[in-house]
């Protein structure tokens, strides 16, 4: 519910207008750099936990490729930071959440043998259309039909600043709500129902999301409180130095490498490039797939959830400390950088 709430409001805050000039960057990421993160995140962690099946390597390797949309509101909100960057960080964080729900499903269903009578690939095809069409259907009708009754609503004034909370958060989690309860991706339909909002309502959709987003924060403050309870007490076990160097890796070279080589031919600065890759910070995506596992009870569920609770951990710390000063330095460069092109134009002329 909190990681629908946060998807459905920072993607109706997302500049269409920006995403439109910049749409190849979280398409790469997306499409190219998603599946290449997961498959190198496979052959670290296939090297580093030989006692892990194939599958439940595959499974870890998903639960950590997904960044986290909350955690990652520091840089996306930063003005500082070139538009482009903040925008294509956005929409990557709020879809590949979703992206990664099918796939995860997958490789749990054949892990626990539950692949079925017609086989894996079958499986495969069916979640993925199931998880990515339902979930985009009901994100935009549900927000097609909410659109036009709040602003029905509001022409009228029949809402008032203390209930203006409420629309927001009730859609978020309608959609959520029914993708889920219909098979599809309630993550998907919370963004695509967020995007669509936030270009439907123009007009009036700060004073929305301005009331919406504490709630919010403060189920993520829940959230966090119930993942230190109940996973982090069954995995605490099961921790060794192998875990933390795999942690520090999947935040490094798991997630940089492939995010740098996919942005290449793009106009952007190799400062740009690693910004957006140490950028993946991990979190309520990552926590909701590790109670997925261990709920599934795997033999390896102990480690494979202390993996992913030593990841997120580290990059809270990492990215909370880091996010603030890069962000300023990286926007401070950028200006210097397109003050001196438009000087050398100018010089040509």
């Amino acid at each position: 519910m909190t990681l629908a709430l946060v998807l459905f409001t920072d993607a109706a805050g997302a500049d269409l207008a920006v995403l439109r000039k910049t749409a190849a960057l979280p398409t790469r990421l997306l499409l190219i750099g998603l599946p290449m993160t997961i498959l190198l995140g496979f052959g670290v962690a296939a090297f580093f936990f030989p006692k892990l099946s194939l599958l439940e390597i595959a499974l870890l390797a998903t639960m950590l490729a997904p960044t986290d949309a909350a955690l990652g509101k520091a840089v996306v909100t930063n003005e500082s930071v070139p538009a482009g960057i903040r925008q294509g960080l956005n929409v990557e964080s709020g879809l590949n959440d979703g992206i990664c729900v099918p796939i995860l499903f997958v490789f749990l269903a054949l892990a626990t043998e539950r692949s079925g009578a017609e086989g894996p690939w079958h499986l495969a095809l069916m979640l993925v259309a199931k998880e990515i069409g339902i979930g985009l259907a009901a994100g935009l009708l549900l927000t097609v039909v909410a659109g036009w009754l709040l602003k029905f609503a509001w022409r009228r004034q029949w809402l008032i600043e203390t209930w203006i909370q409420i629309p927001i958060v009730a859609l978020a989690l309608v959609c959520f709500a029914t993708a889920q309860l219909l098979g599809g991706s309630g993550f998907i339909a919370a963004f695509s129902g967020g995007l669509l909002f936030g270009a439907l309502a123009k007009e009036h959709r700060d004073d929305f999301l301005r009331a919406a987003e504490g709630t919010g924060d403060t189920l993520a403050l829940i959230t966090w409180v119930i993942f230190g309870a109940a996973v982090i007490s069954h995995a605490i076990g099961h921790f060794n130095w192998i875990i933390l160097l795999y942690a520090v890796l999947s935040l490094t070279l798991i997630r940089m490498l492939p995010v740098f080589l996919v942005l290449a031919g793009l106009k952007m600065s190799n400062e740009g490039k690693l910004f957006i890759g140490w950028f993946g910070p991990r979190g309520l995506a990552s926590i909701v797939f590790a109670v997925i596992a261990v709920n599934a009870n795997l033999p390896n569920s102990g480690p494979i959830a202390m993996t992913v609770v030593c990841t997120i951990i580290l990059s809270i710390i990492a990215h909370g400390v880091s996010a603030n000063p890069w962000a300023r330095g990286l926007g401070e460069r950028s200006r210097r950088r397109q003050g001196q092109n438009n000087k050398n134009h100018k010089d040509r002329m």
